[in-house]
């Protein structure tokens, strides 16, 4: 299984940890990333490392991209990408959302995402997308009860 974290769930081990949601979310992303040590594949992508260095907090930014170095592939940007990029921004996705999510695609990767408006944006879309578009928390949860098989 592959799993490709867009930079929000990159950086919620370094948000405050004070919110219930965000603690849960957290361990939700470290316990992917640790099963991804073992068994599932930690996909990054040009797309990630582009949106990572925009970041002005340098201290934050180092600590995201450390994470990055537990990846096992990466997808670089391609005409192929670019093109579905903006065929799911055409279905009113936002761009840098729109090249996580092809970029994901691109090799069947689940994408995870602790943005709740893309989530539930993109769900009225599922049945175009050939990736899984969740949140960590649930989709963790579900594969967990479905015994760590793919899961819409």
């Amino acid at each position: 299984m592959k799993v490709y974290f867009d930079v929000c769930c990159l950086c919620r081990p370094f948000d405050d940890q004070e919110s219930h949601r965000i603690r849960i979310e957290t361990e939700a992303i470290i316990a992917i990333l640790s099963q991804c040590m073992v068994d599932w594949v930690f996909v990054s992508s040009e797309v990630i490392e582009y949106e990572i260095a925009q970041m002005a907090d340098k201290e934050r930014k180092k600590s995201v991209e450390n994470i990055l170095q537990y990846s096992k592939d990466r997808i670089p940007i391609n005409t192929h990408i670019i093109a579905r990029a903006r065929y799911i921004h055409d279905l009113g996705i936002d761009t840098f959302d729109a090249l996580h999510i092809a970029s994901a695609e691109s090799c069947g990767a689940i994408f995870l995402t602790t943005d709740d408006m893309l989530v539930r944006g993109i769900k009225k879309h599922k049945d175009i997308l050939s990736t899984i578009v969740n949140n960590p928390v649930q989709w963790l949860m579900e594969v967990e009860s479905n015994g760590n098989k793919n899961t819409q």
